[in-house]
C-alpha cells in the first residue's frame, strides 16, 4: 500500500489515548490498536507527550525496522475532547482547563515530529462514520453522539460536518450538565444498570429531537457493542443505530481528515 492511502490517527479521551494507522480508502486498521490511559491530570504536555510516543510507535509498527522518511511523514489527526477551532482549543472537557486557549496543533505537531490536524473528538467520529460507516451516503440531518468518559455529539446534515456543535452539556429535566448524568461513565460511577442508563439517554434523545428533528441517531463509543441491550429507546422517534465504527471512530475520523486535508 502507498504511503497515500495511509495516515495515523489518535483519540484522546479523558480516561484514555488510542490510536493506530488507518487506510482512509477504506477506513480499514492496517496496525494494532495502541492504547495508554490519559496522564492523570490531563496537563496538555503530558498529553503531547504521550501522543508523540504512540505516534512513534505506530509508525515504527508500520515500518518494522525501516523507518523511513515517508513514514515519519505521514499525516496524523489528533482528537480533544473539546472545541477546537484552527487547531485552537476554546473549551476543554474531561481533561485540565488549562488547554483552553492552548495551540493544540502546534503542541502536538511538536510532539510528534511533523504537522498535525486537530479535531474536536466527537467531530471525529462523526467524520468515520459519514465516510465509511452508517451516515456514508444518506441525506438529511444524523446526529453521532458517543457516549463515553462524557458525551460527545457531531451533526452531519447530507454528509457535510457542521463543526463543534456540543450538545453534551445541555440541561435537561433540570440536570444542568447532562453528560454528567447520562455518559456511559455514571454506570460504573454510581453503580447503575444498564436499564437505568438507557432510560436517561431517552429523555435525553427526546429532548434532541424536540431541538432539532434529526433523520436518525447514530450511538457510538464502547458502549455500543451492548447495544443489542438497550435499544429501541422508548419514546424516541428517530431511528437509533449503533456506530458502525464503535470506540475506534474517534481513530478512523482523525485519520481520515488529516489525509484528506
Amino acid at each position: 500500500m502507498s504511503e497515500a492511502q495511509m495516515a495515523i490517527g489518535i483519540d484522546v479521551g479523558g480516561t484514555g489515548i488510542k490510536g493506530a494507522a488507518i487506510d482512509v480508502a477504506t477506513g480499514a486498521r492496517l496496525t494494532s490498536r495502541h492504547r495508554v490511559p490519559t496522564p492523570e491530570g490531563g496537563l496538555p504536555a503530558d498529553i503531547a507527550r504521550e501522543v508523540g510516543l504512540m505516534a512513534n510507535a505506530i509508525r515504527t509498527e508500520l515500518a518494522g525496522e525501516d523507518l523511513d522518511e515517508r513514514l515519519a511523514a505521514l499525516p496524523v489527526g489528533v482528537t480533544l475532547p473539546g472545541v477546537v477551532q484552527h487547531g485552537i482549543m476554546r473549551t476543554a472537557a474531561n481533561i485540565d482547563r488549562s488547554w483552553i486557549g492552548t495551540d493544540a496543533a502546534a503542541l502536538f505537531a511538536g510532539a510528534i515530529g511533523s504537522p498535525c490536524v486537530v479535531v474536536n473528538d466527537a467531530d471525529a467520529a462523526g467524520l468515520a462514520e459519514a465516510a465509511f460507516g452508517e451516515v456514508r451516503d444518506l441525506h438529511g440531518t444524523t446526529l453521532v453522539l458517543t457516549f463515553g468518559t462524557g458525551i460527545g455529539s457531531a451533526l452531519i446534515h447530507n454528509g457535510v460536518l457542521v463543526p463543534n456543535f456540543e450538545l453534551g452539556h445541555l440541561e435537561v429535566d433540570g440536570h444542568p450538565d447532562i453528560e454528567r448524568f447520562a455518559s456511559a461513565k455514571v454506570i460504573e460511577r454510581e453503580g447503575i444498570t444498564l436499564a437505568e442508563w438507557a432510560s436517561r439517554v431517552a429523555r435525553y434523545l427526546i429532548h434532541l429531537e424536540l431541538l432539532f428533528t434529526p433523520d436518525r441517531f447514530v450511538v457510538g463509543g464502547s458502549i455500543s457493542k451492548a447495544s443489542a441491550q438497550y435499544l429501541p429507546f422508548p419514546g424516541v422517534n428517530a431511528p437509533v443505530v449503533p456506530a458502525r465504527f464503535r470506540n475506534n471512530a474517534g481513530i478512523v475520523g482523525a485519520a481520515w481528515l488529516a489525509a484528506t486535508r
